[in-house]
């Protein structure tokens, strides 16, 4: 309350709603207040205060100050001016010297500046100017830590306009980005390397986006650039730090995949830059597959359906004249080709997102009698921008996996009909078991499920066998003029109906029948898996350079080996179980190797090893989880560490893709299938099955 002045011997008359009287050493509220307070008696533990309490009022226009120490508050003040004065002296050495520190090309926020983009706030250019028009970035020495009265206060003058890293920000630079040359950098790393969401920008005018001002409205939104950065970083990783459970993060990506995030979050809740900020989203998401980050996998999966619906992404043309009675934001028509096969790219890569993200036997987000979007064109077409017609086949067309149009077709194209047909078979074995009174079983024929013989005709046979001859015969490694080069879309074409194969047989694997049609696809498919990968790793190639999707391919392919080997362990064949050890530890290593750049690979092949525990404990071999070791690189010690015990699938966190029910009693039927016609008729197709030792494996195995 104010209190009035000392030197004035009367009371004051109080002013109209007035509640003080000014009387000392207490007003006569405060007392009145204290006097009722005390006249009741105070409950147990607790003590009246022995006094009136006087509360001020407010002054009107005057606001108090809080309780804090304005000492504390000085110095706190004076941290956060001392903390940007170094990041523009970095960042200005940074721009002038050939060593460019970490601090100026990660962008990594600093404490004031991330508890600012922990509360949700996004930075933008001018956000900092005012304080950088006080600091001149010198020296060191001139960095300042006492009151404004200080010598280094006094002497800070702004810098003269020739300065570049200041002409940089006033341009309208992000200042979250790293500096142009570098983001460039990045930028061209993302289109050369990444095989996953780099299909959903069109890379010319992208580049030439990137020379426009940033105040430009045609410069690519911010959270795409930040998602660049984030799945680039995959390839030039920086800062990587190894947490206590032993996964790797990289800081650079994790800051910029934290601002996309938040671009995410603001458009969810006001509707801006919708579609832009949609492909940022696919950007990420693929970034958390890499990583083997399966809850933000599942939840990024749904949300981008989600959000794909309502701007119509999923009519034909990505648009649609009617229906739109219903409240929502949707997009206008496409303005030209490029919008519409953006769009198109940006629909379909979000279904094979949600495919690949289901594999473990989850129902998907949208069914595929709700996709009406037409396929894409050719990346050839896409990129020239040619007039070319829209692609004339959906999947409502009857022989979508079957008929293959020349000027429609290309191995990106065949990706999209691979991975649909994997969703099929995701389809119906989620469908099939969920009102089945018990799980499938080896002992049933599940040709006599309704739509299993199509099905698995289509995915085992028709699939691979109607790829046109040029695609037919080209496995990905291509033979090019400067050397061998890998098509990564092409290697999974060939070995994803493969990995379905196992998925939709591998309940009904059987031993102790000689005829079991479903033991033949799945030891073929999974010889043919590992027939990929031996060519694969006989050139010069980096497999890391492969799609994520084919650590899941290489798991589904060591799941029928390690079948395979419990039943050699069963029936004490040695020999065979050697074999079948080195072939498992091949795919184990190829999912390290895989690990190395990209955590799911090392995320997969734990999950692997908690799956062997049975077979490990029950061989004979002296050290079966060295049968077959590759000359790699890396240390031998570190593999085969005994004190690191294999991690429960549930503790990890990796994909729980589908595997056999217990086989304590099975037995390896006589013959099996490899390049000749099998028992059900199944031709090979693709690679010549080999064993490991790279000659053509014997197949035929007899009891």
């Amino acid at each position: 309350m104010p209190k009035a002045p000392s030197t004035n011997p009367t009371r004051p008359a109080l002013r109209r709603n007035q509640k003080c009287d000014a009387a000392r050493p207490h007003c006569g509220t405060c007392v009145k207040q204290w006097q009722a307070l005390v006249s009741v008696p105070a409950p147990v533990g607790y003590a009246h205060p022995t006094e009136p309490q006087c509360s001020y009022d407010p002054v009107e226009g005057l606001t108090l100050a809080p309780d804090t120490d304005p000492l504390e508050k000085i110095k706190q003040l004076e941290d956060q001016i001392t903390h940007l004065k170094s990041r523009l002296y970095e960042k200005h050495t940074g721009s002038s010297s050939p060593q460019v520190p970490q601090a100026a090309t990660t962008g990594v926020a600093g404490p004031s500046n991330r508890q600012t983009m922990d509360n949700g706030g996004i930075a933008l250019p001018h956000a900092s100017l005012a304080v950088m028009n006080l600091v001149t970035p010198e020296s060191p020495e001139t960095r300042f830590r006492s009151t404004s009265g200080s010598p280094a206060m006094q002497n800070a003058s702004p810098k003269p306009n020739n300065d570049p890293f200041m002409d940089l920000l006033f341009s309208g630079w992000n200042p979250d980005f790293p500096d142009p040359a570098t983001l460039n950098h990045y930028i061209d790393i993302f289109f050369r390397c990444d095989p996953c969401g780099s299909r959903v920008l069109h890379r010319p005018s992208f580049l030439a986006s990137m020379r426009l001002s940033p105040r430009d409205p045609g410069f690519p939104h911010s959270a795409i650039l930040h998602a660049i950065c984030a799945s680039a970083s995959r390839w030039s990783p920086q800062n990587i730090v190894t947490l206590p459970d032993g996964t790797r993060r990289d800081q650079f990506a994790e800051f910029h995949a934290s601002k996309t995030r938040q671009y995410i979050d603001r458009t969810m809740a006001s509707g801006e830059d919708i579609f832009s900020v949609m492909q940022a989203c696919i950007l990420l998401s693929w970034y958390f597959y890499q990583e083997g980050r399966w809850v933000e996998v599942w939840i990024f999966a749904a949300f981008q359906t989600r959000v794909a619906i309502p701007l119509r992404l999923n009519y034909p043309g990505t648009f649609s004249t009617h229906g739109n009675n219903s409240p929502g934001a949707y997009l206008a028509p496409p303005k030209d080709l490029r919008d519409l096969e953006s769009r198109r790219r940006t629909w379909w890569m979000t279904i094979m997102f949600d495919r690949i993200a289901s594999v473990g036997g989850w129902i998907h987000a949208v069914d595929e009698r709700d996709l009406g979007t037409e396929l894409p064109l050719r990346n050839e077409d896409f990129e020239a921008e040619a007039p070319v017609p829209s692609n004339p086949q959906d999947l409502s067309s009857p022989d979508v996996f079957t008929r293959h149009p020349p000027q429609y077709t290309d191995s990106f194209l065949l990706l999209i009909k691979a991975v649909m047909l994997f969703g099929r078979v995701t389809d119906f074995n989620v469908r099939g078991n969920l009102r089945a009174p018990t799980a499938p079983s080896k002992n049933q024929n599940p040709f006599f499920l309704p739509g299993f013989e199509a099905l698995d005709k289509l995915v085992a046979q028709e699939f691979l066998e109607s790829l046109p001859q040029i695609f037919k015969n080209n496995t990905g490694v291509i033979d090019a003029a400067d050397g061998t080069a890998l098509d990564t879309d092409m290697y999974m074409v060939h070995i994803v109906p493969h990995a379905a194969t196992i998925t939709l047989h591998n309940p009904y694997i059987d031993f102790t029948d000689p005829q079991n049609v479903s033991t033949a696809r799945c030891v073929h498919s999974a010889r043919s898996i590992l027939s990929a990968y031996y060519a694969l790793s006989a050139t010069s190639l980096d497999i890391t350079r492969l799609h994520p999707f084919v650590t899941i391919c290489w798991y589904l392919a060591a799941v029928v080996q390690v079948q395979l080997c419990k039943y050699f362990i069963e029936i004490n064949d040695s020999e065979r179980e050697s074999t079948v050890w080195g072939e498992i530890n091949v795919l184990r290593f190829a999912m390290m190797e895989y690990g190395q750049r990209s955590p799911i690979g090392t995320r997969q092949e734990r999950l692997l090893q908690g799956l062997m525990r049975e077979i490990v404990r029950m061989t004979a071999q002296k050290q079966p989880l060295e049968v077959g070791v590759p000359l790699y690189p890396f240390s031998h010690s570190s593999l085969f560490r005994k004190d690191e015990i294999p991690r429960v699938p549930a503790e990890d966190g990796a994909a729980l893709l589908p595997i056999s029910p217990s086989f304590d009693d099975q037995s390896m039927p006589n013959r099996s299938s490899n390049n000749s016609v099998s028992p059900s008729g199944m031709p090979g197709v693709g690679w010549p099955v080999r064993d490991i030792s790279g000659s053509p494996a014997n197949t035929n195995f007899v009891m």
